[in-house]
């Protein structure tokens, strides 16, 4: 039996979201009116929620400037159980690196059901014709980017096969691709390990898309460079790119030191980053 959502929940639950990805678009901190009018919400019940996040400990708030920055608890909840690149930062180090090298965004993508979901964004100093699409959280059908087949292309291929058909049947008519075309592209970009094609989301930009290395029962995750398509674009050397930036990226030792002596009860090892 499907569950029903209450529309209120669900809608309380997205607001709380969308607070924090607000602060995850490169911003350190943020009013009231900031919020409100960034997501079209009144200023009464924006206020009332954010209060609440202070309370529960997910926000500070500046008494004298009255704004709010996100608390230590608001950037670690869940991160314990995440794969080491997310856990200790090396993906959104890697993520700024490659905005800065290149100008270009670099969006760090995984699969949520049937959808690509953006995990990170950073917009780089090329602009885009359409990038309202482009954001923490959004989601968009993998079959409609670069991204999603290689995603589609992790999955073993009699249940690849059943999403792409799936896909296809909730696709409207006026949109409906080919199953066999995709299947194939898919098959091409698990062989190769890379992907270019549209950016999807929204958006009528180009990607290019690779998959990171993963331990057994991790879920798979793309890194990808967003751009509008121009002769000014090397493809072949941002596949590169990526791929050495993964590599290393994943390659990358705990960096440990000892601990001195005659600390008995303590741990053996602490980072050297602390």
């Amino acid at each position: 039996m499907a569950t029903v959502l209450d529309p209120n929940k669900a809608k309380t639950a997205r607001r709380v979201i969308e607070v924090l990805e607000f602060f995850d678009d490169q911003r350190r901190h943020a009013t009231v009116m900031d919020i409100a009018r960034r997501y079209k919400r009144p200023q009464s019940s924006t206020s009332e929620l954010l209060a609440i996040l202070v309370d529960m400990g997910l926000l500070y708030k500046d008494p004298s400037s009255r704004s709010y920055t996100p608390t230590p608890w608001a950037a670690m909840l869940g991160s314990l159980f995440q794969p080491s690149p997310v856990r200790d930062g090396r993906l959104s180090m890697l993520t700024d690196r490659l905005v800065a090298q290149t100008g270009l965004g670099t969006a760090l993508m995984g699969m949520v059901g049937l959808n690509v979901q953006i995990y990170r964004w950073l917009a780089g100093a090329k602009s885009l014709a359409f990038p309202s699409g482009l954001s923490g959280g959004a989601q968009k059908r993998l079959c409609e980017s670069a991204a999603g087949w290689l995603l589609l292309s992790t999955l073993a291929p009699e249940r690849r096969d059943g999403v792409i058909r799936r896909l296809r049947a909730e696709t409207p008519t006026d949109r409906k691709f080919s199953a066999a075309v995709v299947s194939q592209r898919v098959q091409d970009c698990g062989r190769d390990g890379y992907a270019v094609g549209p950016a999807g989301f929204g958006v009528t930009a180009e990607m290019c898309a690779v998959l990171l290395p993963t331990e057994p029962g991790e879920h798979p995750m793309v890194l990808g460079f967003v751009y509008e398509p121009s002769d000014d674009i090397d493809r072949s050397a941002l596949i590169a790119l990526l791929q050495k930036s993964v590599l290393t990226c994943g390659n990358q030792p705990n960096n440990y030191v000892s601990l001195p002596s005659g600390h008995a009860g303590t741990a053996k090892t602490v980072s050297s980053a602390a």
